[in-house]
């Protein structure tokens, strides 16, 4: 068969290359070649026994309604910093606190918000507010959207194209095995519409496997890939770009799906460059997901980035299990996206809301006047995903976490009217083929604010993830909040990812301080 002869050409071309696994000496320095060490604003490397690079997020501050009264962000929809917590927590490590992202944890769980009643607005909204565990004097302001669900028989026809690292950093157990497992799991999803390419990369580029809808053969093509040689990403990618342009099909999905641990090292190893390629190919309508994989030359920084430029989703693979739930029990909404350039806006009533601070969505803000910008890339929302963002807010007259300003003239005054509204929440999105964005406009009730319940239910759920992730984050304004109180808040949750939430407080809590992941600048 075709992929026979071409697998053993691509591992011919890979060997020649040399090994790079990670621990061995590589063809340049790493520092010389890291993308994220050369170009990315922020982000951090590891020591030599650990090379993986987070992009750095500070903890979002505290905001005076007075000076900065709308708050405006991205929606993001990428799961990959829970599973790579997971996996720091199950080895006995805390994660390093720039790789949580308090978001990605909420929303790696669904919640009970209601299903859109009109697909032509793609998503439903749903607001309520809570009293704050950790805080008496603050509320809890939940925003929360839940895309429709698209039938497995009613979804279009798929172009896939798997691009997947082979080069030597990728032989370990929780790389290019994982990645087999992983994306068979994807080729038993498909319909016969469906049709899957692969491409593969190390110290050179191939097409392993020209476009097929035979699961089978998608399958003995993978299990024929070995791994080594160094790392030529960027070819790759144009590769899997060519490859899927060539097979593109209008009205379905056209998507790109590369397996790494991102650990880019010859080639195109410049992010500009391939921040260009993918923006370009995006907007042709050419979609990338990344998968991440493994651990000790991780690069996360560089997956997430490549999916948020590539209008796609993030996610980490840690298991066969974690393979299982983003690629067959959540493929919908892994590959087909329902809404691009999601903004949400958030504009608070200085007669209800004194101070606030969103938690989370650190590297998601954007400047006010950007959300009216229909030029400005956001976030997209897939099919049957759902997002969550939480404010914890001040109620005006409350003590807030600043005081008051001594003198006259530094002091900021502004005036509310009491309407019934403590806060309006607007959001901006556009549909999949649409370059003009619609809005959605909500008020926020001011009843909500003076009748909030303690947590209860999924809000008390909801409140326990971002209580985790921010206490994980180094939070100083979760007060004396511990892991306990974090269980607790949880509770004893139906079914297994929720249970399993409450078991990595418990290791968070008992084996996190044995050993501690350390990043250094």
């Amino acid at each position: 068969m075709l992929y026979k002869s071409l697998v053993s050409v691509a591992v011919c071309a890979i060997m020649v290359s040399g090994c790079s696994k990670p621990g061995q000496q590589s063809n340049q320095p790493y520092q010389d070649v890291s993308m994220a060490d050369a170009s990315e604003p922020g982000a951090v490397a590891a020591t030599d026994e650990n090379r993986e690079k987070y992009k750095a997020n500070e903890i979002s501050p505290v905001r005076m309604v007075a000076d900065a009264p709308v708050s405006t962000f991205a929606v993001d929809v990428d799961t990959g910093a829970y599973a790579n917590v997971r996996r720091f927590l199950t080895q006995g490590q805390l994660p390093p606190k720039d790789a949580v992202r308090t978001e990605e944890l909420v929303n790696y769980f669904r919640y009970d918000y209601p299903l859109p009643t009109d697909r032509a607005q793609p998503f439903s909204v749903t607001t309520d507010v809570a009293q704050t565990p950790w805080n008496s004097d603050t509320r809890l302001l939940r925003i929360g959207l839940r895309g429709y669900d698209l039938s497995y028989a009613r979804r279009p026809a798929a172009n896939l194209v798997f691009l997947i690292d082979v080069s030597g950093s990728m032989e370990d157990a929780d790389k290019l095995p994982l990645v087999k497992t992983a994306l068979s799991m994807l080729a038993d999803n498909l319909q016969p519409q469906d049709k899957v390419g692969i491409v593969v990369y190390a110290g050179a580029a191939g097409v392993v496997l020209d476009p097929t809808s035979d699961p089978s053969e998608i399958k003995a093509a993978l299990n024929q890939l070995s791994a080594g040689g160094s790392t030529a990403g960027g070819e790759g990618i144009e590769l899997a770009y060519a490859t899927a342009r060539a097979n593109f099909v209008k009205d379905g999905v056209n998507r790109i799906i590369i397996a790494t641990d991102g650990d880019f090292n010859v080639g195109v190893t410049d992010q500009k460059q391939l921040e260009e390629l993918i923006t370009s190919n995006r907007d042709d309508g050419i979609t990338l997901t990344t998968l991440g994989f493994g651990q000790g030359n991780f690069n996360d920084a560089l997956m997430e980035s490549m999916a948020d430029l590539g209008n796609g989703n993030y996610a980490y693979i840690d298991s066969a299990m974690e393979a299982k739930k983003v690629l067959s029990e959540e493929l919908a909404s892994t590959l087909f996206t329902i809404a691009k350039d999601v903004k949400i806006q958030v504009e608070f009533n200085p007669a209800y809301i004194s101070q606030y601070r969103l938690i989370g969505y650190e590297n998601r803000a954007l400047a006010e006047q950007d959300f009216d910008n229909d030029r400005v890339d956001a976030g997209e929302i897939g099919a049957g995903h759902q997002v969550t963002a939480l404010y914890e807010v001040v109620p005006a007259g409350s003590k807030g976490w600043s005081s008051e300003r001594r003198y006259a003239d530094n002091k900021r005054v502004a005036n509310g009217k009491q309407d019934g509204e403590l806060a309006f929440v607007r959001l901006r999105y556009k549909l999949p083929d649409g370059d003009t964005s619609r809005l959605i406009e909500r008020p926020v009730a001011a009843t909500l604010l003076a009748d909030a319940p303690a947590p209860r239910g999924d809000m008390a759920f909801v409140t326990a993830v971002a209580a985790f992730g921010q206490k994980l984050r180094g939070d100083t304004r979760l007060g004396e909040t511990s892991f306990a109180d974090i269980r607790r808040l949880a509770g004893n949750p139906d079914g297994y990812w929720r249970q399993e939430f409450v078991k990595l407080t418990e290791l968070a809590e008992t084996k996190a301080p044995i050993k501690t992941a350390q990043l250094v600048d």
